[in-house]
């Protein structure tokens, strides 16, 4: 098999290195580190230098002109996956930036893809781990690079309650596509072929993922929840409801409406309507106001 991790990167450096220095650490190193950097130069630089003189993997950076509506989220994914598949990747591991692999994550994907039970679902067949929060950085600590910081991420981290958490060699059929978040999945590269990839329709922040998940669903896929491939979310600003992304989210939302007949993003969109941000219009369809 050939195991490609494929995350995407503008800016957040220091997590980028704390996600390779995740990747060193595995049980199973990937054979591939596809990074699509968004109009982002310094990714090159960044991620060989964070690996440094290694054999694997081979480090593949791409490079994603940005978009004036926001950062192509869907195509860089996309573009990721097609260098991936073309250096003969066969399982493809999606990490965002922010997430640091446990020691566990890449070896039990890469295993789990080619298990007889996942050969057996329903395909396109994805693969989901959970995710806990690290805490922001204590004072004088640049990262979660060293040998020390890595062994004490599960320690640190928070996991949401509301989310799905099994321990290592447990799966679960997920019925509900909604659940389906990006930060971290697998599929094999025949499998993401099956999707067509993510819709690049989607710009900027928000819906791509959401829609990645209905067109699983439409092609007879499913979606699975496995045990011991937790992944560590670096901390940084946020906001609830994401204001900084508001024409984003309202945009996209409406992409998925035309395309799907509902809605997503409900609870942002009440967020935006409650501070005077954004509503339905007369015919139901939602609009920046603020």
């Amino acid at each position: 098999m050939t195991v490609a991790v494929l995350t995407l990167a503008h800016g957040r450096h220091d997590h980028l290195r704390g996600q390779v220095a995740g990747l060193a650490a595995g049980e199973r190193v990937p054979d591939l580190h596809v990074v699509a950097a968004i109009d982002d130069p310094q990714i090159e630089a960044v991620v060989r230098g964070a690996w440094g003189d290694v054999t694997l993997p081979e480090v593949v950076v791409v490079d994603v002109p940005t978009s004036p509506d926001g950062l192509p989220l869907a195509a860089a994914r996309n573009a990721a996956a097609s260098a991936a598949v073309a250096r003969g990747a066969d399982r493809l591991v999606f990490l965002d930036v922010d997430c640091i692999p446990g020691p566990g994550t890449v070896a039990t994907y890469a295993r789990e893809l080619g298990a007889p039970h996942t050969r057996e679902s329903a395909s396109p067949a994805v693969l989901c781990g959970d995710v806990a929060y690290l805490p922001a950085l204590p004072p004088g600590q640049a990262g979660w690079t060293a040998p020390d910081d890595l062994t004490r991420l599960a320690d640190v981290a928070q996991h949401r309650p509301d989310r799905v958490r099994l321990e290592p060699g447990a799966r679960r059929a997920e019925p509900d596509l909604r659940q389906f978040w990006s930060l971290s999945f697998a599929l094999t590269a025949e499998d993401y072929g099956v999707t067509g990839g993510f819709c690049e329709d989607y710009v900027g922040y928000g819906g791509e993922d959401t829609d990645f998940a209905q067109v699983v669903g439409e092609r007879g896929g499913s979606l699975t929840w496995v045990g011991g491939a937790t992944a560590y979310h670096q901390h940084h600003e946020s906001h609830a409801p994401p204001v900084q992304h508001l024409e984003a989210v309202v945009r996209n939302a409406g992409i998925f409406a035309d395309r799907w007949g509902w809605w997503p993003m409900e609870g942002w969109l009440e967020a935006f309507r409650e501070r005077g941000l954004a509503a339905p219009d007369a015919a139901g369809r939602w609009r920046v106001t603020g």
